[in-house]
This record gives structure tokens, sequence and C-alpha cells, in this order.
């Protein structure tokens, strides 16, 4: 891994939160992701599920997790099966876990070879009454292909059709959604790899460049900085592009006069940042551009400072709504009639700011977090409000990711990353 080695002490606290929810007599297992071919012996690079990296930090494939609160035997109460390593893989594929470097990684002390695992598993289920699935849940799942998980739940109604069946995901979506202060620190340096690369491209963009090179800067500095690369697969839309929300073909050359949106972010140890910026191809904004760009980062300010314990997700977009009303109405965007006669289904707003302010980020750019009940301290939300006017030839979105406290306004992990246009426009023209 490129990233510096994570203090295990954060894997204990998340399987005791994770153990703590567990019913008596029940078992928890967690499998790694597939590696995923591709044609012929292509692969694609290897991305570790997020859930058992957050309970064990084991981030190689072929891993399993397994949590047994009330095992008989107190070393089978956590245990991780590992593939076992000899001299030929280590030429071949590079280093991978001992059972020493795996209890060194994960805090856990009963680590096994992967070949063990039927045996050590049919053992531990016959004291086990209830076995908890990993099934994906999030809101925004799509999922086509056959997993990893999936495979081992099928093998498990298959062999055990006595046992009791529990759900993993309500009690992750509830214990990942609050997260510890070394998560923040390793959220807090995705930003700051984030904020170079950003600063990076300020010098780098001008007429005439392809948004493709302006992606391939962010790689090279985000690479440069310890992280495996970006966080999602980056936006970097110039001009009209903007307004397709979810624009990934990056590769169209940079017009003067135009604007240059960049939703592209890095990770770090698996922890993903979010960033959005809007900034002028050739380093000056012009008078409309500024007035609209003016008018998002106010939404996102007021937006921010309503990101407090016990607000409703719901609710708050409902907010923010109104704000963006508001200012839609200065701009001459909306009217008084637009607004009166809006359905509140679909509000008039809608049609300049579609899609929502926040969501969840941490181990996932849309993170597991509970989204019913009322914020908590701890947790991380993206702020991204936009506006986009098609007929201007003009989309602007500003997204920054802050850390819910206990008291007072959030904590904003990009408060480093440049955003007012004044500065924007600085250091494009000046360094």
């Amino acid at each position: 891994m490129k990233y510096h080695q994570i203090d295990n002490g954060l894997f204990k606290k998340n399987r005791k939160k994770f153990m703590a929810q567990m019913k008596p007599q029940s078992i928890a297992v967690f499998n790694s992701n597939d590696i995923y071919p591709i044609s012929a012996d292509s692969t694609m690079p290897f991305e570790q599920h997020r859930d058992i990296f957050y309970l064990s930090g084991a981030d190689q494939e072929e891993t399993i997790l397994v949590l047994f609160p009330d095992a008989l035997d107190p070393k089978h109460r956590e245990l991780l099966f590992v593939r076992e390593t000899n001299e030929h893989i280590a030429v071949w594929e590079g280093e991978k876990l001992t059972k020493e470097r795996a209890t060194e990684v994960s805090g856990i002390q009963t680590v096994y070879w992967l070949s063990d695992f039927e045996k050590v598993f049919f053992d531990l289920m016959t004291e086990a009454h209830i076995i908890y699935f990993n099934t994906n849940e999030h809101y925004r799942q799509a999922v086509e292909t056959q997993t990893r998980e999936d495979r081992f739940i099928q093998m498990c109604r298959d062999k055990f059709p006595a046992h009791q069946q529990a759900k993993s995901n309500p009690i992750l979506q509830e214990i990942r959604g609050v997260k510890e202060i070394e998560e923040i620190d390793l959220m807090q340096q995705a930003c700051t790899i984030t904020e170079k690369g950003f600063r990076r491209i300020l010098q780098f963009v001008r007429p005439g460049v392809w948004e493709y090179e302006i992606e391939a800067e962010y790689l090279h500095e985000f690479i440069r900085n310890r992280s495996k690369g970006f966080a999602y697969t980056p936006i970097i839309a110039s001009g009209n592009n903007a307004n397709v929300l979810h624009y990934v073909e990056n590769n169209q050359q940079c017009a003067d006069g135009d604007l240059l949106l960049m939703d592209v972010a890095a990770e770090y140890a698996n922890y993903s940042s979010d960033m959005t910026r809007t900034i002028p191809v050739n380093g000056r904004f012009m008078p409309r551009q500024k007035e609209v760009y003016n008018a998002v980062l106010r939404v996102k300010n007021e937006a921010t400072k309503m990101l407090v314990p016990g607000t409703l997700w719901a609710d708050y977009h409902k907010e923010v709504g109104k704000v963006m009303t508001s200012e839609l109405l200065q701009l001459k965007l909306l009217d008084k009639a637009d607004v009166q006669n809006e359905n509140k289904a679909w509000p008039a707003y809608k049609k300049y700011f579609m899609h929502g302010t926040s969501h969840h980020i941490g181990l996932d750019t849309h993170d597991y977090g509970a989204l019913k009940t009322p914020m908590k301290a701890g947790m991380v939300f993206t702020v991204e409000p936009g506006i986009y006017i098609p007929e201007e030839k003009m989309g602007i979105r500003i997204e920054d990711n802050v850390v819910i406290q206990e008291q007072g306004e959030p904590f904003n992990l990009m408060r480093n990353i440049p955003i007012m246009a004044a500065e924007i426009e600085e250091l494009m023209q000046n360094g």
C-alpha cells in the first residue's frame, strides 16, 4: 500500500462497536472483494471491500473476518483468515500478509490461512445460533455482478439451513456514519492531497488546454502524495459540459471565456475526499459568471451552518431549497410566479439545482450513515450546491467536506482549498 500503516487501535474500536450490537450466540462474517476480470488475463486493480477494511485494516484479496463474541474458546472471538503466502507468490505478486503481519495490521491475535476456513468455520457454527450476513443495502447501490459475499451467503444457506439470519448492514450504517478521530485525520489527509492537486491546476489551466490534460495533472499530484489516485471517477467539465451532472468523458478543449467545473478528489488509505471547484479558464470571471458563482457560494455557506446535531437530512434539503430559491430570484432565473405556482414535489428551484446538497462521505464517497434519524457529531458530509444554466453555457458547483461538531458550525476539512472568486483569480494570474 502507498499509505502509511494505520494504528490498529482504530480497527479494534470498530470491531468492539460492531460486536456490542450483535445478538447473543451470533457470528458475523465479512469477505474481501474479488479481483474482477477484464478479458484474457487482465484484471481491474483490486479494491478492498470497505466493511472488512473498516473492521480489520486488512487490505488484500482472499481475506475473511469472523466475529463471534460468545465463542467458547476466547481465541475464536475474533479471527482473520488470509491467503497463505510463499516465495513463489512473493516473486510474482509481491508481499502478502503473513500471520504475524496480519496481527500487526488488524490487532487480531488469531490468524489462520484461508485453506483452514471451512474446517474452523464449521466448528464455530456448531456453537452459533445466528449468522450475520453482510448484504449491500446502501440507498444508491445498483450491483449487477455476483460478489464474493453473495457466494458465501448462498453457501451458508445451503450448508447451515437451521441457523437464523441477521443483517450486518444496519449496524454498519450506524457505526460507520460517525467517524472516529483517526478516520477524520485520514480524511483530512485525503483533503490535503486534493488541495495540492487543485493548487497545481490553478497554475496549469489556460485557454486551449484539454480536459484530459487537467485530469492528468491531478492524478500526478495525487499519486506523488501517497494516494492511489482518484476517490471516484473525475469530472473535468468545461463550458456547457458542466451542465451534464456526471460528465466523465473529459475529452474537450477548454475555451477562452468558459468556466471549468471540476468535481475531482483524492483518496488516502481507502478514505475519500470529494471536492468541486469552478474556475474561469482564462483566469478571470466575467461579471455574470461571478454573480452566479457568489450565489452558489452563499448557498453553500448557509447550508453548512445547518449541519448540526439533531438536523434531519430530509428537512435540511428543504431548507437549503428555500435559500437556493431566494438566490435564483435575485439572479432573475426565477420570478415570484414561478415560486407561487410550483409543484411542491418538484419545486421551481429544481430547474437550476436538481440534485441533493449533501451526502455522507468516508470509506465510500457516498458513504454509509443514517439518513432517517437526526444527525450526530462526528458525521462527515459533503456540501455541494450548484446552479446550472445551459442557455448561458454555464454550470457552477462548489463542494466542501465538513465534520459535524457537538457545538457550533461544522469543521471544514477543505478550509485551505481556495474558494473565493478573488483568490482563485489571483492564484491563476499571479501564482
